[in-house]
This record gives C-alpha cells, structure tokens and sequence, in this order.
C-alpha cells in the first residue's frame, strides 16, 4: 500500500512540475517590436522589475469609429538592458523580445520580456544611437 501511495504522490508531483515548467518557462514566440518608448521604470515592492511601454505607429480601432492607440507592455530582466532603455525615453526603439505563457513575480509584470535593443534612432536627428 506504501508503495501505491509513493508512485501516485510521485505521478501527481511530476505533472504539476511540467504544468509549471511549461507555463512559466516556455517560450511561447519570439519576435521584434518598433515603436517610441513612453516610459520605462524599475519598480515592485519584494521583487524590483523593470518595466516598460513602447508606442507603436498607427492606429487601431477597439470598436466601430473608435481610435486606439497601440502600446506594447513588456518587462525587462537583464540589467544591461535595462540600462539601454533608461536613456532611451521618447527615442525611436527596435526591440527583441520572448513571449511566455504566463508571468512569474521576479521576472516581471509583463508576459513579454525584452532581452535585446536592435536599435535607437533619435527622433530629431534621424541618427541611431549607439552605446
């Protein structure tokens, strides 16, 4: 009888384990985003994540005659990054990013993490900025 319990306590612990696994550490798409950065943060009370808003051009309309603007919300884990997009704020950004399933509180608010800057281009001068 021990041992039914043991293999059915194990069974139970394995699938909760790769439900979580591929929740919260697979990687659902990758992609690129462009767009004007709005703001960028760190914030959080335990955890402290970085956070971002990026403005797409164009609009998008949420119903009939409508007018939405497009925002991308996205966190950002690498510090390096992070210090990239803190200087960043109204230029012109290409970003990387990978999309997950769900979100984690040390990872971030968003379920899209930005990992890389592809590049910035300053509005006024139409240059791209390196760093």
């Amino acid at each position: 009888m021990r041992r039914f319990v043991f293999i059915i306590v194990a069974v139970i612990v394995a699938v909760l384990a790769i439900f979580f696994l591929y929740r919260y550490y697979f990687v659902f798409g990758r992609g690129a985003k462009a767009g004007e950065l709005n703001f960028f943060v760190q914030k959080g009370y335990v955890w402290k994540t970085y956070e971002g808003r990026l403005i797409q051009s164009g609009f998008k309309p949420q119903n009939l005659g409508g007018v939405q603007s497009n925002e991308f919300e996205f966190s950002v884990t690498d510090e390096k990054v992070a210090q990239q997009l803190m200087g960043s704020s109204g230029k012109l950004l290409e970003l990387h990013y990978k999309e997950y399933l769900g979100t984690l509180p040390w990872r971030g608010m968003s379920k899209y993490i930005v990992d890389s800057v592809i590049s910035v281009t300053d509005p006024a001068t139409g240059r791209k900025v390196t760093f």
